[in-house]
C-alpha cells in the first residue's frame, strides 16, 4: 500500500511540476497551449514513466551513472512517443520536451535523497535513544 502512495505521489509531483514549467514557457514564449487536454496527456505520460520507473527500481544497476542514464533515456523516449502521438510538438519544441524533462528528472532526484537523508537521520536518532535505553536498563 505505501508503494501504491508513493507512486501516486510521485506521479502528482511530476505532473504538478510539468505543468508549472509548460505554464512558465507558454509565458515567457507566448504560446498559446490549450491546457485541459495537455494536463490529461501530461498526466497519462507521468503514469507511463513513474511506473516505468518503480519497475526499473527493481533491477539494481550498480554504475550510479549508467542508472540516471536509463532512466532519463526511458523518461524522453516516453515523452517523445506521447508528443508524436498528441502532436506536442506543434507548439512545443522536442528540445524543450529534453530539457524539462532533464530538469524534473534532477529536481526529483534532489528531493529523494533529501527524503532519504531526512529518514536516515531520523532512523539513527531513533536507534541511538534505543542503544542509551538498553545501556540504561542493563546497568
Amino acid at each position: 500500500m505505501k508503494t501504491i502512495k508513493t507512486i501516486i505521489n510521485f506521479i502528482m509531483f511530476v505532473t504538478g511540476a510539468a505543468v508549472v514549467i509548460l505554464a512558465l514557457f507558454s509565458l515567457l514564449f507566448k504560446i498559446e497551449i490549450n491546457f485541459v487536454p495537455t494536463v490529461f496527456q501530461i498526466l497519462a505520460a507521468n503514469i507511463v514513466i513513474i511506473l516505468g520507473l518503480f519497475i526499473r527500481m527493481k533491477f539494481e544497476i550498480r554504475i550510479i551513472i549508467l542508472e540516471y542514464l536509463i532512466d532519463i533515456s526511458y523518461i524522453i523516449a516516453v515523452l517523445i512517443v506521447f508528443g508524436l502521438i498528441f502532436n506536442w510538438y506543434f507548439s512545443i519544441p522536442i528540445w524543450f520536451l529534453v530539457v524539462m524533462a532533464v530538469v524534473i528528472y534532477i529536481f526529483a532526484t534532489i528531493i529523494t535523497v533529501t527524503m532519504i537523508r531526512n529518514d536516515a537521520k531520523e532512523l539513527n536518532k531513533l536507534l541511538q535513544k534505543h542503544q542509551e535505553k538498553q545501556t540504561d536498563s542493563a546497568s
